[in-house]
């Protein structure tokens, strides 16, 4: 039998908690709360669902807008310490550019991202929500690893997860990289993620408008936008723009184990 859901996770003491129900979107609700003026920094809206981990952080960034992206790459940085931290260790965690995450090369989930279009006095956003949501068990009655594409945590060995506690783990994980990015800047960020980056120095495709593009992923530049080798040219693609699933940048089939140095 399962236990009752918790609706006081044990939240670090920067952040408050307000539980969503289904089927209400908690970064949806984070974005309209954030947007009306009745959200903080520092609201974590999550999902009482059981068979995904989904929330959203309400910030109030300090930083031009060029930067505030990178509180996209803080959150997935963290997700990635703090699922090792609860799931098996045979449980790779990576992702695609910007924002779509991984199990063991399998779809989990996928970080998200929304910017108010105000800026306050000192040229910073308004506010800012990001979030994430996950697979944590499955929807269907399909057996583990038929559908090649999409996964969830029970399915690739953390049958013992449950939403809360990940939540927590979550949480926790996060507010100690924004301390490190705070202290230290974008740079172990950067190294953090593209170390678990799925495409990385090798060759990718990404959706422009309704055109493919196909290159050599080069690397993050100091906000983690997308530097792309397209034949001779060298190309900047921004993150803001490629938010959705279907614009990450995805690894060529057949392109796996043929890196370019």
């Amino acid at each position: 039998m399962n236990e009752p859901l918790n609706f006081n996770p044990s939240l670090p003491p920067l952040l408050s908690g307000h539980p969503v129900l289904p089927p209400l979107d908690p970064f949806e609700a984070a974005v309209s709360a954030a947007g009306s003026g009745e959200g903080e920094a520092g609201d974590l809206f999550w999902s009482c669902a059981t068979e995904t981990i989904a929330f959203a952080i309400v910030l109030e960034p300090d930083v031009e807008r060029s930067r505030v992206q990178e509180m996209l790459f803080v959150l997935m940085v963290s997700a990635a310490d703090a699922l090792g931290a609860i799931c098996p260790p045979e449980m790779g965690i990576s992702w695609n550019w910007p924002t779509a995450i991984n199990a063991n090369r399998a779809s989990l989930g996928m970080a998200r991202m929304v910017v108010s279009e105000g800026d306050d006095e000192n040229g910073a956003p308004d506010w800012m929500v990001v979030g994430l949501e996950l697979g944590l068990k499955p929807t269907s009655d399909a057996e583990p690893g038929e559908d090649l594409a999409a996964t969830t945590l029970w399915d690739e060995g953390g049958v013992d997860v449950e939403a809360v506690p990940a939540l927590e783990s979550l949480a926790r994980h996060f507010l100690t990289w924004v301390h490190r990015w705070e202290s230290d800047g974008f740079k172990p960020v950067h190294e953090a993620w593209l170390f678990r980056c799925d495409g990385y120095r090798k060759s990718v495709s990404l959706v422009k408008g309704q055109t493919p593009v196909i290159g050599n992923f080069m690397g993050l530049d100091n906000q983690g936008n997308l530097l792309l080798k397209v034949g001779d040219d060298a190309r900047v693609f921004a993150a803001a723009d490629h938010l959705s699933p279907e614009t990450c940048a995805l690894p060529v089939v057949g392109q796996d184990d043929k890196p370019e140095v």
